[in-house]
């Protein structure tokens, strides 16, 4: 039956997207929104993060001036959220593991939403079985390397040491950490990229990349950004990236490897201040446009 031609609102799905271009089959982009939140220790909030970037990403315009097309037509569908009502970490970790893994056994590229940075752990279980010489690129302003937090192996403080644990991680934007986490990356294989070192030009955007091995996993916490550029996160660090430097690194990265999935977490959205939730939707919608080229 075909509807009537009245002023409906978009689909409520990533970008709002109609017909074809947002079909399971056809897609080669799945959304899959995680609301998890269990361990986050400062500001709570972040899982609301996932519903806030699908609402703010319907009111973006389709075509991008830097890709030169309408990013949506690569195909894009969202799923429901990923249902977390009773789950613990360990719990969460492995239905996000089960759920990417059977996305990507239809070839599907998954993009998570999160949801708090345990939820990373999960999607790259999920992922590396099939991609054996698989690193990690880490944006972020804590290197969320502690063994333990509170008790929990699977706080999101302790997502990146699980996932450094079995892959290379290099991790850019840093600018805090505890003595315990200093202490793990002298002896660790992960790569430090400080914030004030990539600012002042002392790294460069080509010591990231080569630095990654040929396929990439991508995670993104929100407070990778200067609290000017994102204010709603849970633990909001002075002296990050700005919009431009971040969407630089992630097209090299992406022109130069293959980009086999990736996440956005630890958005906290504050309530009459749709402006954080915006640039998360408008950074993944370019991810996608960097993905395609």
């Amino acid at each position: 039956m075909n509807l009537p031609r009245l002023p409906f609102l978009p689909p409520y799905n990533f970008a709002g997207i109609e017909g074809k271009d947002s079909s399971l089959e056809k897609a080669r982009f799945v959304v899959l929104p995680v609301p998890y939140e269990a361990t986050t220790t400062y500001v709570p909030g972040t899982r609301r993060g996932p519903s806030a970037i699908l609402e703010a990403s319907r009111m973006m315009e389709l075509y991008d001036e830097e890709i030169g097309k309408e990013i949506s037509s690569f195909g894009i569908h969202t799923l429901p959220s990923l249902d977390t009502a009773a789950a613990g970490p360990e719990e969460m970790v492995g239905l996000v593991r089960d759920a990417v893994s059977w996305l990507v056994s239809m070839g599907k590229t998954v993009i998570t939403l999160g949801g708090e940075h345990t939820i990373t752990v999960g999607a790259v279980t999920a992922i590396s079985p099939s991609c054996p010489e698989l690193s990690v690129l880490h944006l972020d302003a804590h290197t969320d390397l502690r063994d333990t937090y509170q008790g929990s192996p699977f706080s999101h403080a302790c997502c990146m040491r699980r996932v450094v644990e079995s892959l290379p991680v290099t991790h850019v934007g840093i600018r805090s950490m505890s003595k315990e986490e200093a202490e793990f990356v002298e002896k660790s294989r992960s790569i430090i990229v400080y914030a004030r070192d990539f600012l002042t030009g002392k790294k460069k955007i080509a010591d990231v990349v080569a630095a990654l091995t040929g396929k990439v996993y991508i995670t993104i916490d929100m407070d990778v950004f200067d609290p000017s550029c994102v204010p709603a996160v849970g633990t909001p660090e002075p002296g990050g990236l700005g919009w431009y430097e971040t969407n630089d690194i992630l097209r090299a990265v992406a022109k130069e490897k293959e980009v086999v999935g990736f996440d956005v977490v630890e958005l906290c959205p504050i309530p009459g201040d749709v402006s954080s939730d915006y640039l998360a939707a408008r950074l993944i919608y370019k991810m996608i446009g960097y993905c395609s080229l």
